[in-house]
């Protein structure tokens, strides 16, 4: 085309998004950025912020328990669990505006509410708008994984992004997936009294991380009370007098069933690739997981339109998401007389764990 509308099109605001966008209009080019649920993504509003907000909490009652061992003769804490809970919710309305339309259209983004469908490599949809660009960085993130566990549909479940709606404290948590979030969660919800059973598929908890690691979290997680079930498989949830149990194969091959009044699945991430309107029809290619395909520029299959953070599977992190975001929007506008490779050979990480992992 002779002309477009915009420099680029962002889809999707969160930290990769939102970095892409930024770092685009501050290299003066116009830029769109299409959100269809939340500006801030997993990462504000479902992730990192309330999860830290939670461990806080947490944090403090681990530390009343073990007094003696601060230096203090008793320490005596009531609590209210939906308070806690609240507290969570005021922290991410507090950080809101970091990441919120009104900030970043001062910083000379285009925030358009809606579903972004691509039409062609420079064309963008939102609400029957057609809006021409001539580039288009794909940021559209992950979703929680639920496993296909029979009858889990009709189980009082939840996953990351549910679980902060919670306010009547349950006694009995069950969490599927050992990784960093059920780890997290799972640890954090047992210092809050709740007496919580992990359960994990791999023979280690927090797979990814040294053995040495991650024993010392196992260790950590038992003495808080959790119940950590390694080598186990998932089979059915069922609902009888007792209320709901989940039917396990344990590591040596017999059936379990265990008791739970809310299971919070956190069995993973898959990436929001196949369902966004027009990718396929673009022709852009994802992997057996759903993730987009790119290079080490970020290009997908499909010149003009880029891609970075959780939707490109790899490293799930907002600080990668963000990395990433930086040479998404340099590579996306430089185009084709300058690139850059996105650096990967330094990726820090950390599970806030008591002890934390990093």
């Amino acid at each position: 085309m002779a002309k477009y509308d915009y420099n680029l099109i962002v889809i999707g605001g969160g930290s990769a998004g939102l970095v892409t966008a930024i770092v685009a209009a501050g290299a003066k080019a116009k830029v769109a950025l299409v959100e269809k649920h939340r500006m801030g993504g997993d990462c504000l509003n479902t992730g990192c912020v309330p999860s830290k907000a939670l461990i806080r909490s947490a944090s403090f009652m681990r530390d009343a328990k073990r007094c003696k061992a601060l230096g203090f003769e008793s320490a005596k804490v009531e609590y209210d669990f939906a308070a806690v809970m609240e507290r969570v919710a005021r922290i991410i309305k507090a950080i809101e505006p970091h990441d919120s339309v009104e900030r970043f259209t001062k910083e000379g983004v285009e925030c358009f509410a809606g579903e972004a469908r691509i039409k062609s490599p420079h064309e963008v949809e939102v609400d029957g708008k057609v809006m021409t660009t001539k580039a288009i960085a794909v940021c559209s993130g992950a979703r929680p994984f639920v496993p296909p566990i029979k009858n889990i549909e009709n189980a009082p479940h939840h996953t990351s992004d549910s679980i902060w709606e919670l306010r009547e404290r349950p006694r009995r948590m069950l969490v599927l997936g050992g990784g960093p979030i059920g780890s997290e969660l799972a640890q954090a919800f047992a210092y809050l009294g709740i007496e919580v059973t992990l359960v994990q598929g791999n023979s280690q908890l927090l797979p990814r991380e040294d053995p040495d690691a991650a024993k010392l979290v196992y260790d950590a997680m038992h003495d808080a009370g959790v119940e950590v079930m390694l080598g186990t498989k998932a089979l059915e949830c069922v609902e009888g007098d007792g209320g709901w149990a989940l039917r396990c194969e344990g590591a040596g091959g017999g059936i379990k069933e265990i008791g739970f009044d809310v299971l919070l699945v956190a069995a993973g991430r898959t990436p929001n690739a196949l369902n966004l309107p027009g990718l396929a029809e673009a022709g852009v290619k994802v992997d057996g997981r759903g993730a987009v395909q790119v290079d080490e520029y970020l290009r997908t299959s499909v010149p003009g339109i880029y891609a970075c953070g959780d939707v490109i599977g790899g490293y799930q992190f907002t600080h990668t998401a963000g990395h990433a975001g930086f040479f998404c929007a340099l590579n996306a506008l430089a185009a084709p007389f300058f690139r850059l490779k996105v650096d990967w050979s330094v990726v820090p990480w950390c599970t806030f764990t008591h002890p934390e992992v990093a």
